[in-house]
C-alpha cells in the first residue's frame, strides 16, 4: 500500500468496524538539524518521520490514537483498539458529525515553496549567523537550524481527501559575550527570500553586547518595552486560550468574555492560515475544513473563540475551521502593527525596562490569567528614553488580561517569531506597556 492510501484504508477500516465519524491524518516530514556551538557546526542530522493521527466517533462515544509504525498489520490492530476504547468511554455532552465534503481549497496554500535539505548548503546559513553574531560583538554562538519539507494527508468519512504540502526554514541563535551577558533571536519563513539567519545573528550579538555586566533589577511596577519575542510568547498565549474547548473547560482568561473588551484599543490579533507563503500557512483543518482569517480581538475586543464542529455545535456557532479534532487552536497568529519604531517607543519610557526575550511562561491560575515568566538574555533599565544599564534577576508576575489592557503603543516593525517557547508562527511587534509587574527572581 502508498502512503498516501493509508488514510482513506483506515477510514473505510474504522466504518466498517462501527464507527459513524472517523479522520485520518497522515504526516510525511523530512527534516534537516544542524547544532552549533562556541561558532562551530557540531551535529548535523537527517530525520524522515511518518505518522497518522486517527480519530473516530461512535456517536458521542470518542477516541483517538497516533501511530508511526505504518505497517498493515500494525494499522489495523490500532484501529480495532480505538474503536474498543471509543465504546467504552463515556458519552460526551454532544454529538456533531463531522462536515460533509468534498470542499474546494485554495490552490496556492496546497503547495509549497522550494527550500534547501542539503546539509552543506543549510551549514552556510549557520556560518552567515555566528559571523553576524561575532561582528556585532559577541564572543561565541551557539543554537539550531532546522529545515522541513512535509505532507499532510487527510481523508474522513465526510467524503474528504486533500493534500497539503509546507516547508519551513528555521534558525534560533544565542550570542554570548559572557554567561550572564547573552542574547537570542530567531529567523524563520516558509519562502527563502524570507528567510535571514544574519539579521538573527546581528540582533542577538547586538543585544548580548549590551547586556554586559548587568547589575540585579530592583522590583517594582514599571512601564516596559517588550521585544518581539516576549509579545509572541505573550500572543501565544492569548490564541491557544481563545479555543472553544478550553474555554468550555474553564481553563482559559476568557471565559464569558466574548465581546467583551479584553485588551487595549492597539491591540487586534488575527489568526490566519490563508497567507500563501507563510509558515502557519493551512488550506483546510483536521476535519477538512477550509481555513479562513479569523480575527480572534478586534481593537481590544473579544469577537470569537476558535472552534471546530463539535465545540461550535456546543456554542452554537460555526466552525471557525481550526480543528485540531479534540482542542481547536490556531494556524499563524497576526498582531496588527502600530506607527512607530521601536526607538520611539523607548523614547517615551521615562523610567522602566526594556525585555528582549523571555521563557517558561506559567500560570498560578488560567482561569483569572494570574502568570508568571522569567526575562531571558539582554534586560535593560530604561531612564530618560535610552538605556541606562544592564539588568538580571528579575520575574514578571502580573495578570495577562491587565497586560493586554495595558498596551500603550505597537510599533510598525514586526518580525516572525517560532521557537521552543513560541509554537505556533506569530508575527509580533515591539509593545509599550504602561504598567508591568517585576519581583525578584534567582538566576
Amino acid at each position: 500500500m502508498m502512503l498516501d492510501e493509508i488514510p482513506q484504508y483506515i477510514v473505510d477500516l474504522a466504518k466498517r468496524l462501527g464507527a459513524t465519524d472517523v479522520t485520518a491524518k497522515l504526516t510525511e516530514s523530512r527534516r534537516i538539524m544542524i547544532r552549533f556551538s562556541n561558532n562551530e557546526v557540531t551535529v548535523s542530522k537527517a530525520f524522515l518521520e511518518n505518522s497518522v493521527d486517527i480519530f473516530v466517533m461512535i456517536e458521542k462515544h470518542r477516541a483517538a490514537t497516533t501511530i508511526s509504525t505504518l505497517s498493515i498489520r500494525n494499522i489495523k490492530k490500532a484501529v480495532e483498539n480505538l474503536i474498543r476504547m471509543a465504546k467504552s468511554t463515556p458519552p460526551a455532552d454532544v454529538y456533531a458529525p463531522l462536515p460533509q465534503g468534498p470542499f474546494t481549497y485554495n490552490p496556492d496554500l496546497m503547495r509549497a515553496p522550494k527550500i534547501p535539505l542539503d546539509p552543506d548548503n543549510l551549514a552556510v546559513y549557520v556560518e552567515s549567523a555566528i559571523k553576524s553574531a561575532l561582528e556585532k560583538g559577541a564572543t561565541r554562538a551557539a543554537g539550531t537550524l532546522n529545515a522541513y519539507r512535509s505532507r499532510i494527508t487527510l481523508a474522513t468519512s465526510g467524503d474528504v481527501y486533500a493534500s497539503q504540502e509546507k516547508a519551513s526554514m528555521e534558525i534560533s541563535i544565542r550570542a554570548f559575550v559572557s554567561d550572564l551577558a547573552t542574547g537570542h533571536a530567531v529567523s524563520v519563513a516558509s519562502k527563502l527570500e524570507d528567510f535571514h539567519p544574519e539579521e538573527a545573528g546581528s540582533m542577538a550579538g547586538e543585544i548580548a553586547k549590551a547586556a554586559s555586566n548587568p547589575k540585579p533589577g530592583e522590583p517594582g511596577k514599571y512601564m516596559a518595552l517588550l521585544g518581539p519575542m516576549v509579545l509572541a510568547d505573550i500572543v501565544n498565549q492569548v490564541g491557544s486560550l481563545s479555543s472553544a474547548f478550553l474555554v468550555d473547560a474553564g481553563q482559559s482568561f476568557l471565559v464569558d468574555k466574548m465581546n467583551s473588551e479584553v485588551a487595549s484599543e492597539r491591540f487586534t490579533l488575527i489568526d490566519d492560515p490563508t497567507l500563501a507563503g507563510s509558515l502557519g500557512a493551512r488550506a483546510f483543518d483536521d476535519e477538512g475544513v477550509p481555513t479562513k482569517r479569523n480575527i480572534i480581538i478586534e481593537n481590544g475586543i473579544l469577537k470569537t473563540y476558535l472552534h471546530n464542529t463539535i465545540t461550535a455545535k456546543k456554542f452554537g456557532v460555526e466552525t471557525t475551521g481550526n480543528a485540531g479534532i479534540i482542542v481547536p487552536y490556531p494556524w499563524n497568529l497576526i498582531v496588527e502593527p502600530g506607527y512607530k519604531s521601536p526607538e520611539d517607543l523607548l523614547a517615551e519610557i521615562d523610567d522602566g525596562i526594556y525585555v528582549t526575550n523571555d521563557w517558561y511562561l506559567r500560570y498560578q491560575d488560567y482561569r483569572a490569567g494570574d502568570f508568571s515568566t522569567i526575562p531571558r538574555d539582554g534586560m535593560f533599565r530604561i531612564r530618560n528614553g535610552e538605556i541606562a544599564e544592564s539588568i538580571r534577576e528579575l520575574r514578571i508576575s502580573d495578570n495577562m488580561l491587565r497586560l493586554l489592557r495595558n498596551i500603550v503603543d505597537l510599533s510598525r516593525l514586526r518580525m516572525w517569531v517560532k521557537w521552543w517557547e513560541v509554537e505556533v508562527p506569530t508575527l509580533a511587534p515591539y509593545a509599550l506597556i504602561s504598567e508591568l509587574n517585576f519581583t525578584k527572581s534567582a538566576m
